[in-house]
């Protein structure tokens, strides 16, 4: 077994572990999921650090035979896109673990799906078959269903089932699409499919339909309007290291999804497409923008605020140049920091105020002023303020979107999509404002502020957000070369 397969498989293990922990020993049940995610994420960053970002490509690759007669296979492997993913994920993971550290409700089943979530997740980030890819991609189903259901708050049951049934759609259209690329090209190698030439299978396939079957599958995960719906409402009602999950790793499945296979596997139906998902990408920044100013409750509005944000990324990967998929790129890592961020220092605001509606908080900043200052780096973040990997990613998507001279239109839809800048500012220091500032309530007096635990794992995301943000070179150098051999589809 490799170390790639001993990333994707010591959360499972873990979880099985934490089946067997009696019921009692709550203890042993933390630590062990503790241990279990603190493993992959060393052994993320050591293939972080091990991958050569001079020869780039798909690094670390493990193949087994799995189902011979239909030729799928156990092949996994990564490239600078998908390890960063990974690295995000096995972080985040970490660190959702700390923060339920507080939970009591049957905590070895909490902790197990937790894991099992993480599993699911790094699957589809290393998967190189895409029948593989697929199971990876339902299997997430299981874990964030009881995740949201059994430890949620407000309409729990609702949320997760209305997250259960618009995935299942998006994942309907997905194997739809699998299996067209299959049963027309034998293999479900990603790899033997970058190397097929689709034009000579053109007859035998509806290129732009199976395109379209791919890319409804991702926009629900990623989510693109109209099939947004499902995410406030998960968010809002799931637990925080769910949210943290849903929002910091898991909607990035969709982004990644539509880098690798839509643009990948079918470079000419994305350019010929890319206005009409331009406007759509355009519709996720001002609509999930303005939309966002109108949420009274402060984990919604976080969640409002990601369909925003992922519309950046939406711009980015169908403007199709190679400096717009790598600001596109980063804001998938960026967003996912930031956004883990905000819900972690969300989490403890409500667990410590007992209040999530913005209107009913107000002085928050003389009685807990390090939980004050945490949330505003997080705010700055999202607004793009230099200094953050928030910057980095928003101005990289827009230049590059702006410059492109692959579609024609993206320049027009580059200066609409503008206005989500204003828009961030206005909803981020409107809630910093509301929450924070203004005269202290009396009804707070007694909350403490964060514990030394929250500020280590709150402090760890902080300084991700600002390394990125000050020091880019770290995370371009291991994106570059994929976005470049990306961009070569489209003479970039």
């Amino acid at each position: 077994m490799g170390i790639l397969s001993i990333i994707l498989f010591m959360p499972v293990i873990g979880a099985l572990l934490i089946v067997l922990i009696p019921a009692s020993n709550v203890r042993l049940t933390k630590y062990t999921a503790f241990v279990f995610t603190l493993i992959p994420l060393m052994l993320s960053l050591y293939l972080f650090g091990s991958y050569d970002r001079m020869s780039g490509g798909f690094q670390f690759e493990e193949f087994a035979q799995w189902i011979p007669a239909i030729n799928a296979n156990y092949h996994i492997g990564v490239d600078g896109l998908s390890l960063s993913l990974v690295l995000l994920t096995t972080l985040l993971s970490f660190i959702s673990v700390l923060v339920s550290w507080k939970t009591s409700f049957r905590p070895r089943a909490f902790f197990a799906w937790l894991l099992l979530l993480e599993t699911s997740i790094l699957g589809v980030f290393v998967s190189l078959d895409l029948l593989l890819f697929f199971i990876f991609w339902e299997i997430e189903l299981i874990p964030m269903y009881f995740l949201i259901a059994l430890w949620g708050s407000g309409r729990r049951e609702y949320s997760a089932i209305k997250y259960v049934l618009y995935t299942l759609f998006g994942g309907a259209f997905m194997l739809a699409g699998i299996l067209s690329l299959y049963f027309t090209a034998g293999t479900f190698s990603v790899v033997e499919l970058y190397q097929t030439d689709f034009s000579l299978l053109a007859q035998a396939l509806p290129l732009a339909a199976t395109f379209f079957l791919f890319f409804i599958g991702f926009a629900v995960k990623l989510p693109v309007f109209p099939f947004h719906t499902w995410l406030p409402d998960a968010h809002t009602d799931a637990p925080t290291a769910a949210s943290i999950m849903l929002a910091g790793s898991l909607i990035k499945m969709g982004g990644y999804g539509m880098f690798r296979i839509c643009l990948g596997l079918f470079p000419d139906e994305a350019q010929h497409y890319a206005p009409l998902i331009l406007a759509l990408a355009v519709v996720n920044i001002v609509y999930g923008g303005a939309i966002t100013l109108k949420q009274t409750d402060i984990k919604r509005l976080i969640a409002y605020s990601s369909v925003s944000h992922m519309g950046f990324v939406l711009l980015g990967l169908f403007a199709l140049s190679e400096l717009s998929l790598l600001g596109a790129s980063l804001q998938l890592i960026s967003h996912g920091l930031i956004t883990g961020l905000l819900f972690a220092v969300t989490g403890i605001l409500i667990h410590n105020t007992h209040e999530r509606h913005i209107k009913k908080l107000g002085g928050l900043a003389r009685q807990v002023p390090v939980l004050t200052a945490i949330f505003v780096v997080g705010g700055v973040g999202a607004m793009a303020v230099p200094g953050t990997s928030g910057f980095i990613a928003e101005v990289t998507v827009f230049l590059g979107a702006f410059s492109t001279s692959v579609v024609s239109s993206a320049p027009v839809f580059t200066l609409i999509s503008l206005t989500g800048i204003l828009l961030a500012a206005a909803y981020i220091l409107t809630t910093l404002l509301k929450v924070f500032f203004g005269p202290p309530k009396p009804t707070f007096d007694h909350v403490h502020d964060v514990t030394l635990m929250e500020k280590i794992y709150c402090g760890v995301l902080v300084v991700c957000i600002f390394a990125i943000g000050l020091y880019p070179k770290l995370i371009i150098d291991i994106l570059e070369p994929v976005v470049a051999s990306m961009a070569l589809l489209w003479g970039g």
